[in-house]
């Protein structure tokens, strides 16, 4: 495995063909990711279902173990979902909602933290807004709105626009000493920054595979507290809820005392064994280490912005900076920027009406530099 983040550049083919920087978005896949799950779709291609009972064993025992290092969590506390919107939705629907309850959330947030609680609106359920102040949520805010009536604060721990980081320390805090749970959306957070669920009181926090953790589309974590489980039910139930193993006519509705509760059929068995060579990489690397690297390029491009003549849109607070950096020029329109930038092979993002870009652990300084001389 690398031991260090040069030995990495040539498993990632897309740094032959583009500066791709937009890993909040998609990102890319390296060939140990698309190597696994070729050798995944082989053993079935050349077995069938003959190792079934062993791709469950490895699944729930080492995959999940990996991806419990990588976070900071127990095994016992981790199901395999398809996606970020999907673990939200666990909370969302499985919660023992009352009429009168209401739900804490942001103003900027990604549509998948804010339809399934606004769904939630003919059970009786209201929805309290965070008004972003420039770009950042803040706690005495959130704060302030807890109410009795509140079950939930939901927010994502990096805001996808402009990267706002959230304290999750501090936020768990509050949500314990006030008596709400606290789901978060990680999907902009995991395989960026350091995260150490062990430091941190969360309740249930979701990601997607796809975006910075560089996994197969259509694989994703959720993570539940352990001491948190009881407050959810199962709202989609099917054979694997149970511990049944292959005895599917004995009708016993337990489900199994640990996260797997969720995973209510099949997992994405090839995208799952992708997911763990991501995470493998990840952990070779360090998740420490690769937040002090993202962070580097962050840096750089930050400089080099700002001596252009860009505005930074991030908020710039001490904890505040993720790997999202988003910024705009002072007069020129961002469409035009992007199209001139994707006809140099640069690719990033439009959010909000600014620049975005992301880099991953397999982009370099070089990159940041060609991206800066391609601007005008």
């Amino acid at each position: 495995m690398p031991s260090d983040f040069r030995q990495i550049y040539d498993d990632f083919p897309i740094k032959r063909q583009f500066v791709y920087l937009n890993n909040a978005s998609i990102g890319a896949l390296s060939t140990k990711v698309v190597g696994a799950v070729t050798r995944f779709l082989e053993d079935v291609r050349d077995h069938g279902r003959l190792h079934y009972p062993d791709w469950c064993q490895y699944a729930d025992t080492t995959i999940k173990e990996r991806v419990s290092e990588l976070i900071g969590a127990d095994k016992s506390e981790i199901a395999f979902v398809k996606n970020t919107t999907e673990g939200i939705l666990i909370v969302a629907n499985g919660l023992d909602w009352r009429p009168g309850d209401n739900v804490v959330i942001a103003d900027i947030e990604y549509p998948s933290n804010v339809y399934c609680w606004m769904n939630l609106a003919r059970r009786g359920v209201s929805i309290k807004w965070v008004k972003a102040r420039e770009g950042r949520i803040l706690l005495e805010d959130i704060d302030a709105l807890i109410d009795p009536r509140t079950r939930v604060v939901s927010l994502s721990a990096v805001q996808f626009s402009n990267g706002f980081r959230l304290d999750l320390e501090r936020l768990g805090a509050l949500c314990q000493s006030r008596g709400v749970l606290l789901n978060l959306d990680a999907i902009q957070w995991v395989g960026a920054l350091h995260l150490d669920l062990r430091r941190c009181h969360v309740d249930f926090l979701s990601f997607g595979g796809h975006k910075w953790l560089l996994a197969p589309i259509g694989t994703g974590i959720f993570y539940c507290r352990k001491d948190s489980m009881q407050h959810i039910h199962p709202h989609n139930v099917g054979y694997h809820s149970v511990d049944k193993s292959e005895d599917h006519m004995d009708y016993d509705l337990t489900f199994r005392p640990n996260a797997g509760r969720f995973e209510e059929a099949l997992v994405n068995f090839p995208g799952v064994w992708g997911l763990e060579a991501a995470v493998e990489l990840h952990l070779a690397l360090g998740a420490e280490n690769e937040e002090r690297y993202i962070l580097g390029l962050y840096a750089v491009a930050k400089r080099g912005l700002e001596a252009k003549g860009y505005q930074i849109v991030s908020p710039q607070g001490e904890g505040e900076v993720s790997g999202i950096l988003s910024f705009r020029h002072p007069t020129l329109q961002p469409e035009r920027i992007a199209d001139r930038l994707q006809a140099a092979k640069i690719n990033l993002a439009i959010r909000g009406g600014n620049l975005r870009i992301s880099p991953s652990v397999y982009n370099d300084e070089a990159e940041i530099r060609r991206l800066l001389e391609a601007l005008p």
